[in-house]
C-alpha cells in the first residue's frame, strides 16, 4: 500500500449499527473531522427513506439538536444534499453514506466503500472467538467484508467458557491501558463500557498511590441511566429469559441489574485480579448521566498519618491536574447527574465534595487465618492482632453516552486509524 492508499485509508469510517452509542459517535466525527468520509450500516430499510434518517440523525431527545450541539443557539442546520439513489447526504460537509441491506458483518460491502476501519456499535457481534462466517454474523465478519480494524463498543463476551481470548483482540480504555493496543498483533479492540471505563480512571490513581497489596476490598455500585435494553413500559419476558425485572417500565421503577465491570476491569488493570472486587448496577429514569460509589478498605501502615478524606482528594486532584487527555477530572462543587452531561472527555468526575473515610481497627484472630501452622501459633503470646483499616467512599459521575464513553470510543478510533 502506497502512502496515498494509508492516508485513504485511515480518512474512511465505517461505522456498524445507528442506535444511541452508533448516532452520537457519527455527530462526534462530523464535528471532530478527521475522516472525510463516514459510511454508516443499518442494515435494513428505514421509514420512508434517507429523509427520516436524515431527522433522526438531526435531533435528539437528551442532547438537542445537531446544528446546536455542532455551532450553540446560532447555529443553523448543517444537513444538507440528502441523495436517496446515493443513499449518501453532507453533514456539515462531512459525506456520509447509509448501507441499509445487510446486518451480518460479513456481508456488509465495507470494502467496496474504502473502510478498512470499522466500530461495531450494534452491541449484537462481541465474542471475538466466533468465526467470521457464522450465520448469525460474528465480529470477525467486518474482516472478511474488507475492514483491517474493528473496534466494539462494548466489553467483548466469550460464549463458550472453554477458550480464552485470542492473541489478536484486546481491551482497552484510553488514558489506563490505551498503549498496549499492538497495530502488528491486534484486529479487535474492545473499548470496554461506560461503567469500567471511569471505574478504570477511579481506580488507577489510587493503585499508584497505594499499590494492589494495601487495597484489602473493593466494590462498587453504579446508579446508572436507562439504556435500550429496557423496556418503557412492562411487557412479558422472551422465551427462555430469567431476569423478569429488565421487563419492567423504565419511566417509573428503580431497577436492579448486574454489571461486567469488576470482570472487564481486570482486563484492563490486571493488578484487579489480586483484589476481590464486587460490582452492582440500580438502574433509574434518567436519559444518560450516571454515577459510581466506590467503596474501599485501605490498610494502614505502621507509624504513618491515617488515610483521610484530604488524602483521598488530593490523590485525585494531583491525578487530575496532571492528565495530559483531562480524561479524569475532580471537582468540589455539588453536582446532580444532569451538571455533567456532555462534558467533554470527562472519563470520571470525582465528586470531591462527598468523599468520605473511617478508620479503625479489625480484630483478627490468627488461629482463623489459613496458612499458619500451628507451630508458629503456639510461640505467639496472642493470636490477636489489631491492624488499622480506613473504609473510603468515592464518588464518581460520567455520562455513559456522548460526554465519556463516545469521547473516548472516538479517541481509541482515531489512533487505531492512524496505525494503519
Amino acid at each position: 500500500m502506497n502512502a496515498s492508499e494509508k492516508q485513504d485509508a485511515r480518512k474512511i469510517l465505517g461505522i456498524n449499527g445507528f442506535g444511541r452509542i452508533g448516532k452520537l459517535t457519527l455527530w462526534h466525527h462530523v464535528a471532530r473531522k478527521y475522516f472525510d468520509q463516514i459510511v454508516v450500516n443499518i442494515g435494513r430499510q428505514v421509514g420512508s427513506g434517507l429523509v427520516d434518517i436524515a431527522h433522526y440523525l438531526e435531533r435528539d431527545s437528551t442532547y438537542g439538536t445537531l446544528h446546536g450541539f455542532l455551532y450553540g443557539h446560532n447555529g443553523s442546520p448543517v444537513i444538507e444534499q440528502i441523495d436517496e439513489t446515493g443513499s449518501s447526504m453532507l453533514v456539515d460537509g462531512v459525506k456520509v453514506t447509509f448501507l441499509r441491506k445487510s446486518r451480518n458483518p460479513a456481508q456488509i460491502d465495507w470494502q467496496g466503500h474504502g473502510v478498512h476501519l470499522v466500530v461495531d456499535t450494534t452491541g449484537k457481534f462481541l465474542d471475538p472467538t466466533v468465526e467470521a462466517d457464522d450465520p448469525k454474523g460474528a465480529l470477525r465478519g467486518h474482516l472478511v467484508a474488507g475492514a483491517r480494524k474493528v473496534i466494539a463498543s462494548a466489553p467483548f463476551k466469550i460464549k463458550d467458557k472453554s477458550r480464552s481470548m485470542p492473541h489478536d483482540a484486546i481491551t482497552t480504555v484510553m488514558g489506563v491501558n490505551g498503549e498496549d493496543y499492538d497495530p502488528r498483533h491486534h484486529v479487535l479492540v474492545s473499548n470496554a463500557s461506560c461503567t469500567t471505563t471511569c471505574l478504570a480512571h477511579m481506580m488507577k490513581p489510587l493503585l499508584n498511590k497505594f499499590g494492589a497489596q494495601r487495597i484489602l476490598s473493593a466494590s462498587m455500585a453504579t446508579v446508572h441511566a436507562a439504556t435500550g435494553s429496557q423496556q418503557v413500559l412492562d411487557r412479558l419476558p422472551k422465551t427462555g429469559k430469567t431476569d423478569l425485572r429488565k421487563n419492567r417500565s423504565i419511566l417509573n421503577n428503580i431497577i436492579l441489574t448486574t454489571t461486567g465491570a469488576a470482570k472487564a476491569l481486570a482486563l484492563v488493570i490486571p493488578e484487579m485480579a489480586n483484589i476481590g472486587f464486587i460490582a452492582e448496577s440500580v438502574r433509574v429514569p434518567t436519559s444518560t448521566g450516571s454515577l459510581i460509589i466506590l467503596v474501599l478498605g485501605l490498610q494502614e501502615e505502621l507509624g504513618k498519618p491515617n488515610i483521610t478524606r484530604e488524602t483521598i482528594n488530593s490523590i485525585y486532584k494531583k491525578a487530575a491536574e496532571h492528565d495530559p487527555k483531562e480524561y479524569l477530572c475532580y471537582t468540589e462543587k455539588q453536582n446532580v447527574s444532569g451538571d455533567i452531561i456532555g462534558l467533554p472527555k470527562a472519563a470520571a468526575i470525582i465528586e470531591g465534595h462527598e468523599t468520605h473515610t473511617r478508620t479503625a481497627e479489625l480484630t483478627i484472630d490468627l488461629r482463623n487465618v489459613s496458612g499458619l501452622p500451628k507451630p508458629v501459633l503456639d510461640k505467639l503470646d496472642s493470636t490477636i492482632i489489631r491492624p488499622q483499616v480506613t473504609q473510603a467512599v468515592i464518588y464518581g459521575w460520567y455520562d455513559n453516552e456522548y460526554g465519556s464513553y463516545v469521547n473516548m470510543l472516538a479517541d481509541r478510533t482515531v489512533t487505531v486509524a492512524e496505525t494503519l
